[in-house]
């Protein structure tokens, strides 16, 4: 299999990192430079109409794209170690934990930068500042409630590591990147404590 990524990306770097806690052997990953603009060349929207990585192609030619699909293909493939869910009750709690990773931690720090850094502005044409500084606000907010949550489990999801811890720590590390953002530094020292618990982690080199 080929996995498609590009640096500095939070979404490849989900993958990579869901890939490596597997240590799932043998997918070569293919470089697209969003800079060079690659992603939107012909080639490529012939494997994924929407632009975007990562996209993972199969061996049969077949090209699964969106970060939690390829996770949960991977999943099926390889059950061991269970990032996902158990049982459909655990699958349930996981998929809800990480789906607020997603939606408040890692869209509101991908909006706040792809509109408020001038090194995106080729990425996001227009660019709108005030929403970009209004997703920030937003995330922050999230970020607070998540610190609260981390006072009584030392997981995103629970009593144990799962694809959503993936997702929250690949969205600090965008955000530390490129807004500067540190929970720690916000008063948010049980988020900034797990997140350096994770960094230790040797799949949080994956990038």
């Amino acid at each position: 299999m080929k996995l498609y990524v590009s640096n500095y990306a939070p979404n490849p770097r989900r993958v990579a990192m869901f890939i490596a806690e597997k240590g799932i052997p043998g997918i070569v990953s293919i470089h697209v430079d969003l800079a060079a603009n690659e992603h939107k060349s012909d080639s490529f929207r012939a494997k994924n109409p929407m632009a975007r990585t990562p996209a993972l192609e199969l061996d049969d030619g077949r090209v699964l794209s969106e970060s939690r699909a390829i996770c949960g293909y991977l999943e099926g493939l390889y059950p061991q170690p269970n990032l996902m869910g158990e049982s459909f009750e655990e699958r349930a709690f996981i998929e809800m934990a990480d789906r607020r990773a997603e939606l408040n931690l890692l869209l509101g720090i991908a909006n706040c930068v792809r509109h408020t850094h001038p090194a995106l502005a080729h990425l996001e044409q227009p660019q709108f500042a005030d929403f970009g500084v209004s997703q920030g606000d937003k995330m922050r907010e999230n970020a607070r409630w998540l610190d609260a949550q981390l006072v009584t489990q030392p997981y995103i999801a629970g009593e144990r590591f799962t694809v959503a811890d993936i997702t929250a720590f690949c969205a600090l590390e965008f955000g530390r990147g490129l807004m500067k953002f540190k929970p720690g530094a916000e008063g948010l020292h049980h988020l900034q404590a797990w997140r350096d618990r994770i960094a230790e982690r040797p799949s949080a080199l994956v990038k």
